[in-house]
């Protein structure tokens, strides 16, 4: 499946981020609960303690945005935004931190049941009181590229980067964004004005992510290869993606292996090295990956690791295996359109 660099995980991302500093204040004892649940991925137990702390009395702005957190977890969006929308309800009316937090929130609700106008709006409203706010401009661009808004995602875009010139992080986010949606050329043009304007502030692995999705392979390699001791996971993963777009699949493999051996287990390591042997057409050498990255805890791509796992059974030609798994992963991911498509295909196997 095509990794997704849009709206979606950018806004989750910055929410969860936004979610360590917001803890329940004392007395609140229920709403704490809540939360712990919610980091344990236990939805259901979170809300029935968000329910406990209204019969409580407990902080109901609190309350209603972690019911709105744990509904986003459980992907029933309409229930979220409702719940968020309730939160800033129980506002006191001066504006805080914690208002922002909540249309952050709201926004990705919004989002994910279809209404990008009501999402663009929220952004609008964190903009309006918070003219610097760079997260809000880049998730706003991120909802008018793909609505084919180009002029205005490339003005956002424009903006988030005037905040920051050295945030090459989110400028790499911005060609992502832009290359997923079609418009390469336009993403492109970033990371070229980057490099033009001189790399010193660059370490070698910005400029190795940089030069590869400028198609700069040669180039980055070099850097990639000067950035191994100095990046961990992600210099060695970037380095393997090069070696794979320049042929040599074998050496990718090999780049892989060696921080594996290093003692540090690690999931896209893992899952990058399933979809190169997929490549490669070692299919059991591919779920073999998958399946060990399945087994790490809390890596935030079980989803992913669920899906190519159902992929390597169906290229080994198991159709009953993937078939069953299919049906599980359903389970607990039903707003999967395309899986749901391939599981009717399967049962037909």
């Amino acid at each position: 499946m095509k990794k997704r660099h849009g709206i979606i995980a950018s806004a989750l991302a910055f929410s969860i981020l936004l979610c360590q500093g917001c803890g329940a204040r004392g007395g609140n004892e229920n709403i704490t609960a809540g939360m712990e649940a919610i980091e344990a991925l236990d939805y259901d137990t979170a809300l029935a303690s968000f329910a406990a702390a209204g019969e409580a009395g407990e902080d109901p702005r609190l309350r209603y945005r972690g019911e709105g957190i744990a509904y986003l977890g459980k992907t029933q969006y309409a229930d979220a935004s409702a719940a968020f929308e309730m939160a800033l309800a129980s506002s006191s009316g001066r504006v805080d931190g914690m208002d922002f937090d909540i249309n952050y929130y709201l926004a990705t609700a919004y989002y994910r049941q279809g209404e990008s106008d009501k999402a663009i709006a929220a952004y609008d409203a964190i903009i309006g009181l918070r003219p610097e706010e760079r997260d809000a401009y880049y998730l706003r661009g991120t909802i008018f590229a793909q609505r084919g808004r180009l002029e205005e995602a490339l003005a956002d875009f424009d903006k988030t980067v005037s905040l920051n010139t050295r945030d090459y992080d989110r400028l790499i986010s911005i060609y992502c964004v832009l290359e997923e949606y079609g418009y390469r050329e336009s993403g492109q043009a970033y990371l070229q004005s980057a490099m033009e304007s001189g790399t010193k502030y660059m370490t070698n692995f910005e400029k190795g992510r940089i030069s590869y999705y400028l198609e700069d392979y040669e180039n980055a390699r070099n850097y990639l290869e000067k950035a191994r001791d100095e990046n961990g996971y992600e210099a060695a993963l970037f380095l393997g993606r090069t070696y794979e777009t320049l042929g040599d699949f074998n050496y990718a493999v090999s780049v892989y292996n060696t921080f594996l051996d290093g003692g540090e287990e690690n999931a896209q390591i893992l899952n990058q090295m399933g979809l190169c042997k997929m490549q490669m057409k070692d299919y059991g050498g591919a779920l073999e990956a998958f399946q060990r990255a399945i087994q790490i805890e809390d890596s935030g791509m079980l989803q992913v690791l669920k899906m190519n796992e159902i992929v390597a059974y169906e290229n080994l030609r198991d159709f009953g295996k993937a078939a069953s798994l299919l049906e599980s992963y359903l389970k607990t991911y039903p707003d999967d359109t395309t899986a749901k498509r391939e599981y009717e295909f399967l049962k037909t196997r």
